[in-house]
């Protein structure tokens, strides 16, 4: 579609709320929001916005992987057009003047989408289920942190004040009181939310002090993962409104559980509208156990999407802090040990829970990576292993326990690959890995502490 073509769609929208600036968005590989800001009379007249393609091979600190780690890139950086999706403009409800915020596919010059671009990753793997009449509805249940503000990384972070100037200092998990303790917050945060038509389900308390999650309503994957993305920026925009942080990071606190995100998938035959997860006689079809075979053969490979950082294995270790996070791909209904949870429900509404991503992930990834797995499985009708009865956490861990293992066994992985797109997972990897090297250049608190004058 042209920009010519695209002008009429947002002239109307754009007039009745007196839109007079626009944030142009796209997420790189971490989420991380990059874009454009202009005038909204430039937006509609001037052709589209550009950036480079550089920006998806960027690390979460701004730097590059080294040049050998991305050979098959091209240096010269080329122009990527911004095309606007008309399904994902919403307002900025906390900006002065009226502005509106649009998430954008990345083409080249020459028309072909941009292959690393996150949003593209995840329409590519709908696409393969597209084509066989196929398609996949997710929930998303987001986790994160309330944190006092600070301005000083050395420090550790620590849970904020609520409305009775008291910290939290027990776990609370469910407790409406505790809730109610950032009441101003979250009713504006809610506020927020509506006017931009983002689909909220629930808000509840989680284990940890400050720790809260959000469910969405179930839906398309790739409007939630858009949803999913504006709410981290809507939040955090809205705790620093109310003097405090609050944080997607996988493991925050010491001494506190981590942040999950957890996904809820199910697969709908389009041409009939059934869900194909359910069997004729009311129990799980042959494909939902083909769809878990596959994320049991690769979640595995695919852990540097769903666990994308350092600081995301910690969250994965199983002790006395950790709470329920998964250390396997083992499958049980109404299982919260295991890393694939099948809830009780209605044959309708047959489904499976992959409880293994953080809050840190970038959730076109997530979903990209864990359908991808499913389909894989459909696909070679892989037979899952006998669904758990009991504690999955005695058999141990059964996946990588740290970002560097985790990214061989992604690279070793020609199948997800080739459904993720080569170009794509080679530039994941050489981002990931310039990562990890940087963060080893640290020395930490610990080292100091322990190592100093002992060693």
């Amino acid at each position: 579609m042209s920009n010519r073509q695209e002008q009429p769609l947002f002239n109307d929208w754009f007039q009745t709320r007196g839109i007079t600036e626009v944030e142009c968005l796209v997420t790189d590989l971490t989420g991380i929001l990059k874009g454009k800001i202009m005038p909204a009379s430039k937006y509609l007249g001037g052709g589209r916005p550009r950036l480079p393609d550089s920006i998806f091979i960027q690390t979460v600190t701004g730097g590059y992987p080294d040049d050998e780690d991305i050979h098959f890139w091209n240096p010269a950086e080329r122009d990527m057009e911004l095309v606007p999706d008309p399904g994902a403009i919403y307002l900025v409800p906390w900006a002065e003047d009226p502005t509106a915020q649009i998430i954008h596919d990345c083409h080249y010059l020459t028309g072909e989408p941009v292959e690393l671009a996150p949003r593209y990753v995840l329409k590519r793997v709908l696409a393969l289920y597209e084509a066989r009449g196929w398609k996949p509805v997710v929930a998303p249940e987001v986790e994160f942190f309330l944190v006092k503000t600070n301005t000083d990384s050395d420090y550790p972070l620590e849970p904020p004040i609520g409305r009775t100037g008291r910290q939290e200092s027990s776990r609370q998990s469910f407790s409406i009181d505790a809730v109610n303790e950032f009441d101003p917050l979250f009713e504006e945060m809610y506020d927020y939310c509506e006017a931009m038509n983002l689909d909220l389900d629930t808000l509840i308390h989680e284990e940890g002090a400050g720790q809260m999650e959000v469910n969405f309503q179930h839906g398309d994957p790739l409007q939630l993962a858009d949803q999913v993305v504006m709410f981290k920026r809507t939040l955090r925009e809205t705790a620093l409104r109310h003097g405090m942080y609050a944080t997607f990071m996988a493991k925050p606190m010491a001494g506190e559980p981590g942040s999950s995100m957890h996904i809820h998938q199910s697969l709908v035959d389009v041409e009939s509208g059934r869900n194909v997860f359910a069997g004729e006689d009311d129990t799980p079809s042959k494909l939902f156990h083909h769809f878990i075979g596959g994320l049991q053969r690769y979640l595995p490979a695919a852990m540097p999407l769903l666990a994308p950082n350092v600081n995301s294995y910690r969250r994965l270790m199983r002790s006395e802090t950790s709470g329920s996070a998964p250390i396997n791909v083992e499958w049980g209904t109404d299982n919260r040990t295991v890393g694939l949870r099948v809830p009780v429900s209605p044959a309708e509404a047959t489904r499976v829970e992959n409880r293994l991503a953080g809050a840190d992930a970038n959730p076109y990834l997530v979903m990209a990576a864990s359908l991808a797995c499913g389909y894989l499985g459909m696909l070679g009708q892989l037979e899952p292993r006998p669904p758990m009865v009991g504690s999955a956490w005695s058999s141990g861990s059964k996946l990588p326990d740290d970002i560097g293992p985790a990214l061989d066994l992604l690279h070793d992985c020609k199948p997800l690959a080739d459904i993720l797109g080569e170009r794509f997972t080679n530039s994941y990897l050489a981002v990931k890995r310039a990562e990890h090297r940087e963060y080893f250049q640290v020395i930490s608190s610990w080292e100091r502490e322990h190592l100093l004058l002992r060693v």
